[in-house]
């Protein structure tokens, strides 16, 4: 038997860090993954985010998506409220070698990334010719 000292509320400071982020760490940006007509489709939601903000990088088979979220605030303007997060976001994704990550594409609409990874030829179902010993008899034969 094993016993461990646990801090509760450590824990749950980790798990909040984790969900809402923190002022130096924002939160990750959430996405949704899927897979339609040959291509992998990865939406990212960036609501406020400014296109030129957005930086897309593809090293080997890692994906990094990074953006930022400037702080709105104005000259003379008193901020009320501060609840969604800002600074820079980043998140990594490691893509299968069935990718082609030479031609992927991205579209940013109404505050959402979506990038199209489409599937490489050489993993895509192909049939393969067998042969048989028959086969070859009768061309050796002839």
């Amino acid at each position: 038997m094993m016993l461990m000292r646990t801090d509760p509320f450590r824990e749950l400071d980790r798990l909040t860090q984790q969900v809402f982020g923190t002022a130096a760490r924002p939160a990750a940006m959430p996405m949704d993954a899927w897979q339609e007509d040959g291509e992998f489709v990865v939406a990212f939601d960036l609501p406020g985010v400014k296109t030129d903000s957005l930086d897309l990088n593809v090293e080997r088979n890692v994906l990094t998506v990074r953006a930022e979220r400037s702080d709105p605030t104005q000259p003379n303007v008193e901020l009320v409220a501060a609840e969604r997060p800002r600074g820079v976001f980043s998140r990594q994704l490691i893509l299968g070698d069935t990718l082609d990550t030479d031609n992927i594409k991205a579209s940013y609409d109404h505050g959402v990334l979506t990038l199209r990874i489409p599937v490489a030829e050489r993993a895509k179902p192909r049939k393969i010719e067998i042969e048989t010993q028959q086969a070859q008899r009768q061309q050796i034969g002839t």
